[in-house]
């Protein structure tokens, strides 16, 4: 990541040496890029520049020439403000969708941005900049008190050094109360923070009316803001938060590193698409992630079918009635059940968001949220009309097989829930789409699915003596394949699933009996909760995407963004 300097050092060049300004602008571009491609040790592919978002067509086909004369790829122009936004989410800010925030970036000038958070995205409301009130106002404003009226004279030269001095003053100041400022051809001057205040409150009391107007251009109130960002150098000055809360009656926060903050949220990885121009499209969840929805569907059609058949009615004189059935058995096929619904549920809406003709509404999450949403309904009710199926079938009381069929997908569904407020809420697009994320591990479903059906066989098949040796021993091998499948489901490197299968396949393989098939049913339905969960917070909530190998990323500020420097 790189950070231009840019502003002053355009003007000093130009004054320098004649040149265009196209070449100009394009000469740190290319700077960086050769940088970024010794330090990576690959070709520059991915470049981002981040351009003010009051910025026309012409000024951004502009800034494409620039990118283009540097040597570079065609770049994607991510708005600052927008990129401010996505880096604020990206660094844990929780905003509902709806919501709306003002970006103050105080850098060589002035620009305030309204935002709303929408189901894909930000989109800039209003934006207003004053290229007099920032930070080279306040060192112009500086130097003329500082040399006693007469402002930066001398040469091109000079001047510059007289503007860096200046300048390097105005940011001292901040931390202390007075420094000492060396002038060309004149004795060094003593600036104090009094003297910062003075100068420096006209210029920032325009920014607080900038942000005042602002605000009432996208015709709303101070209530309606959920919260206003300061960036920029300028960010830091003492009197901008209390000139903003005098004016626009909002308390404004200090992004961290705000000088940085843009091209940070144009490179945040996993965030929030940025570039509303550049938008990539919704992916269609592939064939065999529709076919993989049966798997967990007939898994649990098959248990519910065995466990139906192979259950035993016990009738004892005609006075105790009652039913010996694998209850573990059928919690799996409750529990397969609901994976399937969500599966189908996943998909359907990926499917919708992808197809979807209008631009607004191609927002994959919220259409997925819904998917879950009606995915954990259906799954609950197809839960429960067994634990009804069952109690009517068997002319016992439907308590029990109701606590069997929805307590041991409670949890799941809770997860699932979780997770569909995350992808109606947009805090992160998993890398693939939502429904490569929540594709159920169908080795894990066939594997814990063909155990328990080995493990029921194993307990009520007709024990003939020649026969007693096979059925044990398919018995065991039916608690080896459900260890193996709750491995599958709770981690997923080959490693870790190698080690952790070994002990707990031993382990169900040994316990097998009437007592702990119910054990072993509520075990993998506890092990398909902790895959949801860890789905939620590896992949959503601290998400650790690798880079793409051989693809170097670029963030780049545009020719004179307010907020490259002060």
């Amino acid at each position: 990541m790189f950070d231009l300097r840019h502003a002053k050092i355009l003007k000093s060049a130009q004054a320098l040496a004649p040149t265009s300004t196209q070449a100009l602008a394009a000469a740190p571009l290319r700077r960086a890029a050769v940088e970024a491609q010794r330090v990576a040790g690959g070709p520059v592919r991915d470049v981002r520049v981040v351009v003010p978002a009051g910025w026309g067509p012409r000024r951004r086909t502009w800034m494409r020439q620039v990118a283009h004369r540097a040597g570079l790829p065609q770049p994607r122009l991510v708005e600052a403000p927008v990129a401010v936004a996505g880096h604020l989410l990206a660094t844990g800010l929780q905003l509902p969708v709806g919501a709306f925030i003002v970006v103050v970036d105080v850098g060589a000038g002035a620009e305030v941005t309204v935002l709303r958070r929408g189901p894909a995205g930000f989109e800039v409301l209003a934006t207003l900049d004053d290229p007099r009130a920032g930070g080279q106002a306040i060192d112009q404003a500086l130097a003329v008190a500082l040399t006693g009226g007469q402002g930066i004279p001398g040469d091109a030269a000079g001047r510059w050094v007289v503007a860096e001095s200046v300048r390097t003053a105005k940011e001292s100041l901040t931390a202390h109360p007075a420094v000492t400022v060396p002038l060309a051809g004149q004795a060094p001057v003593v600036a104090n923070s009094a003297m910062l205040d003075e100068v420096a409150r006209p210029v920032l009391e325009r920014v607080a009316q900038l942000t005042q107007e602002a605000i009432a251009a996208a015709e709303l109130t101070a209530a309606d803001i959920a919260g206003v960002y300061c960036v920029g150098g300028g960010a830091h000055l003492p009197q901008l938060g209390a000139l903003i809360v005098e004016h626009a009656g909002v308390s404004p926060t200090i992004v961290a590193e705000p000088r940085f903050a843009a091209a940070l949220g144009a490179g945040d990885a996993g965030a929030v698409d940025l570039s509303a121009g550049d938008r990539e499209e919704v992916p269609v969840p592939p064939v065999r992630r529709a076919v993989a929805i049966a798997v967990p569907g007939f898994a649990s059609l098959a248990l519910s079918w065995q466990c139906l058949l192979t259950a035993e009615r016990h009738n004892t004189l005609n006075v105790h009635y009652w039913v010996d059935l694998n209850w573990g058995e059928f919690a799996m096929a409750a529990v397969m059940a609901l994976l399937a619904c969500l599966a189908a549920g996943t998909v359907l809406g990926s499917l919708i968001a992808a197809r979807s003709p209008t631009p607004n509404t191609r927002a994959e999450g919220g259409k997925v949220s819904v998917g879950i949403l009606a995915a954990v309904s259906l799954g609950t009710a197809i839960a429960g009309l067994y634990a009804v199926v069952y109690s009517q079938y068997f002319g016992q009381p439907v308590g029990r097989f109701l606590s069997w069929a929805l307590w041991p997908i409670t949890p799941i569904a809770v997860m699932a829930v979780a997770l569909a407020v995350v992808a109606a809420r947009q805090w992160r697009a998993p890398h693939g789409g939502w429904s490569a994320l929540l594709a159920a591990p169908t080795g894990s479903v066939v594997t814990a699915a063909l155990g328990m059906g080995l493990v029921q066989y194993s307990l009520t098949a007709e024990r003939w003596p020649d026969m007693l040796l096979w059925i044990d021993i398919a018995g065991r091998l039916g608690g080896l394949l459900l260890g193996v499948g709750v491995a599958m489901a709770l981690v997923t490197p080959l490693v870790f699933r190698l080690i952790l299968a070994a002990p707990l396949a031993v382990i169900t393989a040994a316990i097998v009996n009437d007592q702990a098939a119910g054990i072993l049913g509520v075990t993998y339905a506890v092990a398909v909760t902790v895959w949801w969960a860890s789905r939620l917070w590896t992949r959503i909530i601290r998400p650790a995407p690798p880079a793409p190998a051989g693809q170097t990323s670029v963030m780049l500020p545009a020719g004179m963004p307010p907020g490259g420097g002060v």
